[in-house]
């Protein structure tokens, strides 16, 4: 990723606060010509310029942020509207209002929590009883801000990986914190007591890492770290996993398994449910693809070659639920029927684990994808699956029992039956059960919480239970503007190869389809992530209630519509995710809803490649870009911090063949002299070690060589997040929104 996962947990923070030349429709419908392919600089390390900027922490490099943060706060603070635009955001934020979420440890409901008063946040808990309640008792577990200021840290929390109840223990104990400095992905274990709410005297700890750890006891974790020169990836993670036993020398720990130095990581984890008890080591070949196995026997350190290899496709996911195992389908695998078919891609397949292990696995689609149906997620209560389906880029939820056969009959009579939810919609759900499957006798066994928001609708968290129809309404978040007279609609445009591509557009009220609205256009179109709708109280005090028009593009390259709409746009077909884009802001254009010089465009991580492409090729067509934390430099990407990982994504720029897709849409090696480029606001963090600011801080270096106007703000803390508490948060956000109406809506 940008990991998969901390990819969409970046993108929940930005969304909810917030070759030859090509031809392509213009802005008033005819034929325009992109920008012409650039083949000069830099083409490698020593054509570079710039290089040096990308000595993060060196304080030449730093001087430079600290000039251009000057400038541009400069410029961005000026007008009035930046103070009420920070005020707002900062009311946004730290709203005590704002639903709580939560994780459930034994019997509690966990929650991280900032606001004005705890900026760095607590770490608290409370019982299903009192969440209910609209003021809840909290039981502060750890308070981030009072330990940052004992301990000398700019903390910033990361989550908790926490041991079950084993070995006779009643309750859960025992939790590594991951705690980060300052943002970063790397961050600092520490093991800690629930009990006490302290950390445990001499209990494990690791230094500083991009670490992965997995709870075999209370005595006994499997580690992968940086344990010296040859224990990590050249994407920088984790290559080797040990087993450490409490009070045993790390340096001394067996290695149990171990990973290629090629592959993006190595990584262990420990399904502790009595009686499937299962222990699982992996390696990611590379972002998609990886080989799996199960080490049965706990008990002793085995080589590596004698685990149990899992037969599966490299790039189909494997997750395991008591006696059953689920495959996820990236691409097709041949049915053993006589018609010769094939599960497509897309699929979600089901078997007996036993039947897995013994090399026979008689696998089911609990799911087959359509032309307009993916599959978004699952979650298991103790008896049930529930599916969170794409229909159209809007959710549907599906829940599935095991119907065994009758007594007598062969297995294979025993069936899944299925059972759509009447839920809200169309918008965006998620579910996640409660069920704790160490207790046989856990009340929540069938209970889920069900979080259903769109673009004008509030979120509202519902307690659900299998089999029932009625759902408690739990937290339902305040209404932060007024929607009445708002509208949404879901259109499609047709991208240079004929594929529709659908966008959202949010109206705000008494618009027209004039020609004249400020719009802003996000879009992200990368590692299968989709864009769905979402409510945003910035989005709505910041831009729509000041005349502003949102859209949403679901381009190539996201997981709208399964494996095959992402894997359209990878590697020697990235350029379909900026034909896409490009696509809808030029329909936006045609249909009327704005025009060049009001229509700004924002996107985060991959999403900043995104605009930095559309920018570079199609310069004439957008009047504002806003690029976050981006990748810019695909010359050389591969070779900064996380960047080796995401080659299954853009491609290998060291073989010649594929720096040729690479260097035809890379925005710094695009950058030309003579060009009209508008004025554009980059924004990255000094502590990002997933994405290297140094993509930034060479993108505008090189605008300003070519004295291009331009903006750019590195906040020193944040990650990839961009930003460490709601303070800073609010801060970035109103620089960005004060830029937008300056460049977009004459400064109002």
């Amino acid at each position: 990723m940008p990991f998969r996962l901390g990819l969409a947990v970046a993108l929940v923070f930005l969304l909810g606060l917030v070759g030859v030349p090509a031809m392509s429709a213009g802005p008033d419908g005819s034929a325009a010509p992109a920008v012409p392919v650039a083949s000069v600089l830099p083409t490698a390390a020593g054509d570079d310029p710039h290089l040096w900027l990308e000595d993060v922490l060196g304080e030449p490099a730093l001087d430079w942020v600290r000039e251009r943060n000057a400038e541009s706060q400069a410029v961005l603070t000026a007008p009035p509207l930046f103070g009420e635009l920070k005020a707002q955001m900062l009311e946004v934020l730290n709203d005590r209002q704002r639903i709580p979420s939560v994780r459930r440890i034994g019997d509690q409901l966990y929650n991280f929590w900032q606001d004005a008063d705890h900026q760095r946040g607590l770490w608290r808990r409370t019982t299903l009883d009192e969440y209910r309640r609209a003021e809840p008792r909290w039981e502060t577990v750890l308070d981030l801000d009072a330990l940052g200021a004992a301990e000398g840290e700019n903390w910033v929390w990361k989550g908790a990986s926490c041991l079950p109840p084993t070995g006779g223990d009643a309750a859960w104990t025992r939790c590594l914190l991951h705690l980060s400095r300052g943002g970063a992905d790397a961050v600092v274990l520490r093991e800690f007591d629930l009990q006490q709410r302290a950390f445990v005297p001499g209990g494990f700890s690791l230094p500083e890492a991009k670490s992965d750890v997995a709870w075999l006891s209370r005595d006994e974790l499997l580690v992968g770290t940086d344990f010296g020169p040859g224990s990590l990836t050249d994407s920088g993670y984790p290559r080797v996993i040990r087993r450490w036993r409490r009070g045993s020398p790390l340096a001394e720990a067996p290695v149990v398994f171990e990973a290629q130095r090629s592959d993006v990581s190595a990584s262990a984890w420990v399904d502790h449910t009595p009686g499937h008890l299962r222990v699982g080591l992996s390696r990611s070949i590379d972002f998609y693809r990886s080989e799996d196995f199960l080490w049965q026997d706990e008990a002793a350190a085995r080589p590596a070659g004698r685990l149990q290899h899992l037969d599966k496709p490299a790039d189909a996911s494997l997750s395991f639920h008591d006696d059953w195992v689920l495959m996820s389908l990236r691409s097709a695998l041949p049915a053993p029927d006589a018609a010769g078919g094939s599960h497509p891609a897309g699929s979600l397949l089901v078997a007996r684990a036993a039947d897995l292990l013994a090399g026979r696995p008689r696998w089911q689609a609990l799911f087959t994808p359509t032309a307009t149906r993916s599959l978004d997620g699952w979650t298991w209560t103790r008896t049930r699956l529930l599916l969170t389906v794409l229909d159209n880029v809007a959710t549907q939820v599906e829940e599935l029992r095991w119907e065994p056969p009758a007594a007598g009959a062969p297995p294979t009579e025993g069936r899944w039956a299925r059972q759509p939810l009447a839920l809200p919609g169309p918008g965006t759900l998620s579910l996640a059960a409660l069920h704790d499957p160490h207790r046989r006798d856990d009340p929540l066994a069938e209970h889920y919480l069900i979080s259903y928001t769109d673009f004008l609708t509030p979120d509202s968290l519902m307690l659900g239970r299998t089999g029932a129809t009625v759902r408690e309404l739990l937290k339902q978040r305040a209404r932060h503007f007024d929607a009445a007279g708002m509208r949404v609609e879901q259109r499609f445009a047709t991208s240079r190869d004929g594929t529709r591509v659908p966008y959202f557009v949010v109206w705000p009220a008494g618009a027209q389809a004039d020609g004249r609205n400020p719009t802003l256009l996000y879009g992200y179109g990368g590692f299968e992530v989709s864009m769905q709708p979402w409510y945003s109280a910035a989005f709505g005090k910041a831009w729509y209630q000041r005349g502003g028009v949102l859209v949403v593009a679901n381009i190539r390259g996201g997981g709208e519509f399964g494996p095959a709409w992402h894997q359209a746009a990878v590697k020697a077909h990235k350029q379909r995710s900026y034909d896409d884009f490009i696509a809808v802001a030029e329909d936006l254009v045609r249909s009327g809803v704005t025009e060049p010089k009001r229509l700004g465009i924002m996107g985060g991580s991959n999403g900043g490649l995104l605009v930095g492409a559309a920018v570079t090729q199609r310069p004439d067509l957008f009047g504002a870009v806003v690029c976050q934390v981006p990748l810019l430099d695909m010359r050389r990407y591969h070779l900064l911090l996380a960047g080796a990982s995401w080659m299954a994504e853009y491609g290998n720029p060291d073989l010649p063949q594929e720096w040729d897709w690479i260097r035809r849409y890379s925005p710094y090696q695009q950058l030309r002299p003579g060009v009209a480029y508008p004025r554009l606001l980059v924004t990255t963090s000094t502590r990002d070690d997933r994405v290297h600011p140094g993509h930034a801080r060479k993108m505008v270096a090189r605008l300003r060589e070519l004295g291009a106007p331009v903006l750019y703000y590195e906040n020193i803390e944040g990650g990839h997040g961009g930003a460490a508490d709601n303070a800073q948060r609010a801060h970035l956000m109103a620089l960005e929104y004060s830029y937008l109406w300056m460049q977009l809506g004459g400064g109002r």
